[in-house]
């Protein structure tokens, strides 16, 4: 018999597509929308409630996310659902908001440079 855990992570799997060149594990099933602050996270039913996959994953392989504690998507892609190091992060609400600062200050260099 599998456990809960089990059961999650192979409800999470089954809606994933594995990007080979960032190793990025990208959800394929519904999201929050395309507008609003938390636009383009990935969302799944679960026990009846609406709730992030990102977050499922990182809980369900980690543990329990302390509420002064936030999930940053170290690889900047919001539809990764991959509970590794180089994909989630346990970070502070600060830590978290000075690498999305970083991160838009890098697209905006992109930008410029081509």
């Amino acid at each position: 018999m599998s456990s809960r855990r089990d059961k999650i992570r192979s409800k999470v799997m089954d809606r994933i597509k594995i990007d080979e060149q960032s190793g990025c594990w990208i959800w394929t099933g519904p999201t929050s929308g395309e507008s609003g602050r938390g636009a383009g996270y990935p969302r799944m039913s679960l026990d009846g409630q609406t709730v992030a996959v990102h977050l499922v994953m990182f809980t369900n392989e980690h543990g329990f996310i302390p509420g002064k504690k936030q999930i940053d998507h170290v690889c900047r892609n919001r539809l990764c659902v991959r509970p590794h190091p180089e994909h989630l992060e346990m970070v502070t609400p600060k830590r978290n908001a000075i690498r999305r600062e970083q991160a838009r200050a890098e697209i905006k260099c992109q930008e410029v440079s081509q």
